[in-house]
């Protein structure tokens, strides 16, 4: 072969070689979505609901925390004596209404008898008296027995009558209870106690702040001693479940997926370890292409914002760590751009 027509075999083979390696990855790349973005997710500030010193903060910054555990604790040495005055108060009311429920007990009935009968005793023994010196005053005429013995006589018999009747509406009162209005005021007064003490235990229990969901303290705001405030966080919470990376797509690309679209999440620290996840949000209105936007052809266009939600069970990625997401598009999206050509 002569030696001029070698660098053109080569030159040949080259474009070849070139043009098989479009030919093999177009379908591939083409198939596919690339986007940049940046890692998101959400974030909780927690304030104390009351406002006290601090007694203890319990966790540091970069913590991994559970739902409900203990973060730090507000100063209860006042607030212990007021929820034991409560509890006595509401006690005090509880029996209180016991009482009148239960009404009057047999040795309270007797005893109403027992005065009844002796004002019906003393009763009929001062009208006894009182006929006993009408008949003497009758026989005399008026001269052994004085008006004024006589109206004195004809008092006592009067007031002996009235405590008499006396005695007689209050064993009525005993043997009926008390009045349902009266009861009525009393599980009033007994559920106002309650309430009361109700308050001061919620706001017992509020003096432990505890974490809300699973996450990763991302601030310490605040330390022991430190006059908290429903007003001034004492953490920012990081919450960790779920994570999505923030990324944009033009128009065009738009039509290309769909939710619920496979994705591959990979970050720059580890690109040959990716992170599978879908693609959970698609804005459905268009907005001016952010600053951090990184490919240089989105720059001046409008795009759509796309939220891929990532499986990070090791807790990898962070908040606004840039992320390169790889976006499948699925079948239906895939069947309807093969029907549309």
């Amino acid at each position: 072969m002569p030696k001029r027509i070698i660098p053109i075999v080569v030159i040949a083979l080259a474009a070849l070689a070139l043009l098989g390696y479009w030919l093999l990855h177009r379908g591939s790349d083409s198939s596919q979505i690339v986007l940049q973005g940046n890692v998101d997710l959400r974030q909780v500030e927690l304030p104390f609901n009351d406002s006290e010193r601090i007694a203890e903060v319990l966790v540091e910054e970069g913590t991994t925390v559970k739902a409900g555990q203990v973060l730090a604790r507000l100063d209860t040495g006042r607030l212990l004596p007021r929820v034991a005055q409560a509890e006595a108060r509401a006690a005090a009311q509880r029996e209180a209404l016991r009482k009148l429920q239960n009404g009057a007990r047999p040795e309270e009935k007797a005893q109403a008898r027992a005065a009844l009968a002796a004002a019906q005793a003393e009763a009929t023994n001062a009208t006894s008296q009182l006929q006993r010196l009408r008949s003497i005053n009758d026989e005399s005429k008026g001269r052994a027995i004085s008006p004024q013995d006589l109206e004195a006589a004809v008092a006592a018999a009067r007031m002996s009558e009235a405590q008499a009747e006396s005695q007689r509406k209050a064993l009525d009162l005993t043997l009926a209870g008390p009045r349902v209005e009266e009861i009525d005021q009393a599980k009033a007064q007994l559920d106002a106690a309650e309430a009361d003490l109700a308050l001061l235990k919620r706001q017992l229990a509020d003096a432990d702040l505890v974490a809300p969901t699973d996450g990763v303290i991302r601030n310490r705001l605040m330390e022991p001693g430190e006059l908290a405030t429903p007003q001034r966080p004492v953490f920012a919470l990081a919450i960790t479940t779920p994570k999505w990376v923030r990324a944009y797509l033009s128009e065009m690309e738009l039509s290309r997926i769909a939710l619920g679209a496979p994705a591959r999440v990979t970050m720059d620290s580890a690109p040959e370890d990716p992170l599978t996840g879908k693609v959970g949000f698609i804005s459905s209105t268009a907005e001016f292409t952010p600053k951090t936007v990184q490919t240089e052809e989105l720059r001046t266009s409008l795009v759509y914002e796309v939220r891929v939600f990532v499986d990070d069970p090791q807790d990898r990625l962070r908040l606004g760590m840039p992320a390169t997401v790889t976006i499948t598009p699925t079948e239906q999206t895939a069947n309807a751009r093969e029907s549309e050509k």
